[in-house]
């Protein structure tokens, strides 16, 4: 770039006012492009690919803000909001920061938000840890979870300490970030899972050099230095606390950044891409962004892990610029938003389709499909006899034989509370239904 530099130097002011202009060209206002990308376009008429790139660099000199994180030469990491970013961050603030008066309405609803949350902590556990190499499939990963069975090998480790460590993150989200936390955070997602279990919650020693390469053996990042390590992570911590900058950070920008930044700096042997993943999550729920209890952003992550890796080395090697990793990541979160409101929409029209299906199927009296309608809706409900006879005015002895004969047929469970029956719902009552049809 400062070859480049000292070559547009020597340009007439006609032929630089020409070079300038080519920055506004329509292709690279919608997209944020790394010379990588830049060099396989074809370049505005009258200019050449480099000094087009010069253009865009020049532009976006005048708009950077630096952040705290240093490479290892002492350079500042920098980033700016390019208006396409601002539009997306407004979207994030409306959909998963306020309150949706009807997409959300399942997921505040006391009695069905468990179903959402149990959905996105596994999700998340399970995608995140395949994208650091578990193996195990999906279901016998969500077996595992649901049934509370110890895990058989590393892989289901992993998914086991990550959903754990999501349910624990729900309930440190108001605490501030600080080094112990962090090593809290990584000795929670790496437990049982490490060649040498004694580095699981403790930063990487001088003498384990970790880097990232490709299959080659060719080195893309080398971490700063162990001994930086303790001062490094106290300065993210100020970040993630909002102590620094001295200017407004988007509460969604600085939880992106800091998912960048504990990834740069690698400070653990093994384990750092998801303890970069559950910080992220911590900074957007402390950052008010409540519905992120129910959105996972792994799944859409490990859809295009090229991509994911892409947004680290274009960062890297276009002067620390953040914007192209904030860029993805605010994509990443778009996503994920629509699969959660997709998900919502799907299991609510599951749920008036076998409603009409109730109907239809004339196998229940009146009071009986009442209470099945009330299930679908209310799958943690718990029915008792008094209550039943309570509602319908009918006498105890029809309110019994309504409740039983539907346990008969597998519909309610029952177990005693004393000496009262109580009567709940099946995990698989849906299903049982679509069999009777």
């Amino acid at each position: 770039m400062n070859a480049l530099f000292g070559q547009i130097q020597k340009l007439s002011p006609h032929r630089l006012a020409r070079v300038l202009e080519a920055a506004t060209d329509e292709r690279i206002q919608k997209k944020y492009l790394h010379w990588d990308e830049i060099r396989r376009f074809s370049p505005p008429k009258g200019v050449t690919s480099k000094e087009w790139w010069f253009a865009i660099k020049t532009r976006r000199s005048g708009q950077y803000r630096p952040v705290a994180l240093r490479d290892k030469s002492g350079a500042p990491f920098q980033f700016w909001v390019p208006d396409t970013i601002l539009e997306v961050l407004h979207r994030i603030d409306r959909e998963v920061g306020g309150v949706m008066q009807t997409t959300s309405e399942p997921i505040l609803n006391p009695h069905t938000r468990n179903r959402y949350l149990i959905r996105s902590l596994v999700e998340e556990a399970i995608t995140s840890s395949q994208l650091e190499g578990a193996a195990t499939t999906r279901e016998v990963a969500k077996e595992m979870i649901r049934s509370g069975r110890p895990a058989r090998d590393r892989s289901e480790q992993m998914i086991l300490n990550n959903y754990r460590t999501m349910q624990w993150i729900l309930e440190i989200k108001d605490r501030e970030m600080s080094p112990e936390l962090v090593l809290e955070m990584h000795r929670r997602v790496t437990e049982k899972t490490l060649d040498d279990p004694e580095m699981a919650g403790r930063f990487r020693r001088p003498d384990q050099r970790v880097v990232l390469s490709d299959i080659e053996g060719e080195v893309y990042h080398d971490p700063p230095l162990a001994k930086e390590l303790p001062a490094r992570c106290q300065v993210m911590c100020d970040f993630a606390n909002g102590k620094t900058p001295d200017y407004f950070v988007h509460p969604a920008v600085r939880a992106i950044i800091l998912h960048f930044w504990l990834a740069f700096d690698h400070p653990f042997v093994d384990g750092n891409g998801r303890t970069a993943r559950a910080l992220f999550y911590w900074a957007m729920l402390r950052g008010g962004f409540w519905m992120f209890e129910f959105i996972s952003i792994s799944t859409i992550l490990r859809k295009s892990p090229a991509r994911y890796a892409r947004s680290y080395l274009y960062t890297e090697t276009d002067d620390n610029d953040l914007t192209y990793f904030i860029v993805y990541q605010t994509e990443v979160i778009q996503r994920a938003i629509k699969e959660l409101f997709a998900y919502i929409e799907r299991k609510t029209a599951e749920a008036s389709a076998m409603e009409s299906h109730l109907r239809a199927l004339r196998l229940f009296n009146h009071r009986q499909t009442d209470l099945l309608r009330h299930a679908l809706k209310h799958p943690h409900g718990e029915y008792v006899i008094q209550g039943h006879q309570h509602i319908h005015r009918v006498a105890y002895q029809t309110a019994r034989t309504d409740l039983l004969e539907l346990q008969s047929k597998g519909l309610l469970n029952m177990y005693k509370r004393g000496k009262q029956m109580v009567f709940t719902v099946p995990g698989d009552l849906i299903l049982k239904l679509r069999k009777m049809g």
